[in-house]
């Protein structure tokens, strides 16, 4: 029997009729690499604290509220979201501080940092899905097309979920001669999908690589991974540090709260600007994204403890993917920043912004949304004297 007769085996094939958008499992020399990674263990990698990424309670119920019309309603704007119409003659002026930041929705973010261009998360897809007809639907149009962002130097992905791994914006992405810097085992679906091993800087936490005379190290996150049907836990997650000669900033991907924002902040910071992932909570899945109050604790613990830089609130308002109503992020940042006295930058979808000048801080969402319950207020405990009952004047009872 001659090399053209054998037939592909069984595995060859399943992988071959693997939809495409699935990308593709991480194999040999990148997994042994992922084997000698110190945060894989017992077959999959591991979190830095422990965290459960399955929903927890009664999804029973999760569902009842999930579906149920009125609850739906609340999840979306109640007319056009006012995007902000960047165009590329916009970008092309420099920042006047050397460092901007435009919010293309969601968690996809264009730095400009120190005469370098990095796109963080580009999701330029209609849903994010692995169909083109069925998953979360934009709810906004993005901000500006793709091929009129301009020449980007790096592309910075945190993760392989549908919502920050877009297949057709990677393949357009592809054809440009941008790099890309992805945690470990990421690089396995963008060669499938066109991207050169040459163009790959995949990284392990704690890891650095340096493009254009900057510097983009990944750090832990608490989250996790997969995009078809069986999640072998086999590529990881992270939140990245892009240090230049002037300026440093964060992008937390997708993480739940934990301690080792100290760590990072330690170590890299403290930062001019922040990108928090605040969206998307909910009480069935505590442990791999954080509230707005979170968010903000865990800028404060990456600026070293106190107040510091600019905090840009991230992955909220594009997509439906949570029980919280569509605004709800932006209105517990706004109070949650308050409280302890942080900046906060609230740019429309498209909007720039240096984070050393002044912010964006118009609740833009107010327009759109419908009345939010604001749950997390609580009456504020003081030391007054109890009033007599019968000493109030009480509104009906007269």
């Amino acid at each position: 029997m001659t090399g053209a007769d054998t037939k592909p085996s069984l595995r060859d094939r399943l992988r071959s009729a693997r939809p495409e958008a699935f990308g593709a499992d991480p194999a040999g020399a990148r997994m042994e690499r992922i084997r000698r990674s110190p945060n894989f263990a017992d077959g999959v990698f591991q979190n830095p604290e422990g965290a459960r990424t399955r929903p927890s309670g009664s999804m029973i119920e999760f569902a009842k509220g999930y579906f149920r019309k009125e609850e739906r309603a609340r999840r979306s704007p109640l007319g056009t979201v006012p995007v902000h119409a960047t165009t590329l003659a916009d970008l092309a002026v420099p920042p006047v501080t050397g460092l901007r930041v435009t919010w293309l929705g969601h968690s996809s973010v264009l730095t400009e940092i120190d005469g370098r261009r990095v796109l963080f998360d580009p999701v330029w897809g209609e849903r994010c899905s692995p169909f083109a007809f069925a998953g979360p639907k934009r709810l906004h149009p993005v901000p500006l097309p793709l091929a009129s962002l301009g020449p980007v130097d790096a592309v910075v992905i945190s993760h392989d979920h549908y919502d920050h791994l877009d297949l057709p914006t990677i393949r357009a992405l592809a054809g440009t001669d941008t790099v890309f810097a992805v945690p470990l085992g990421v690089g396995a679906h963008l060669e499938r999908w066109g991207v050169p091993p040459e163009r790959i800087h995949e990284l392990d936490w704690n890891e650095t690589t340096q493009i254009g005379g900057i510097s983009l190290t990944a750090t832990p996150a608490r989250h996790f991974c997969g995009r078809g049907l069986r999640n072998q836990q086999h590529t990881l997650w992270a939140s990245w540090v892009v240090a230049g000669p002037e300026h440093r900033v964060y992008h937390s991907g997708d993480t739940g709260y934990f301690s080792g924002f100290r760590d990072i902040g330690a170590e890299h910071g403290p930062f001019d600007v922040t990108m928090i992932q605040v969206g998307a909570y909910s009480e069935y899945w505590p442990d791999i994204h954080m509230t707005p109050v979170e968010g903000a604790q865990a800028h404060l613990d990456l600026q070293g403890g106190r107040p510091h830089g600019a905090l840009m609130p991230i992955h909220w308002g594009t997509f439906n993917l949570a029980p919280h109503p569509w605004a709800e992020p932006g209105e517990w940042m706004r109070d949650a920043a308050e409280e302890v006295g942080q900046q906060v930058a609230f740019p429309r979808p498209g909007e720039s912004f240096e984070p050393s000048g002044e912010l964006p801080s118009d609740a833009w969402w107010r327009a759109v949304s419908a009345p939010i319950a604001r749950p997390w207020r609580r009456p504020k405990v003081t030391d007054a004297a109890p009033v007599d009952r019968e000493e109030v004047d009480l509104a009906g009872e007269r």
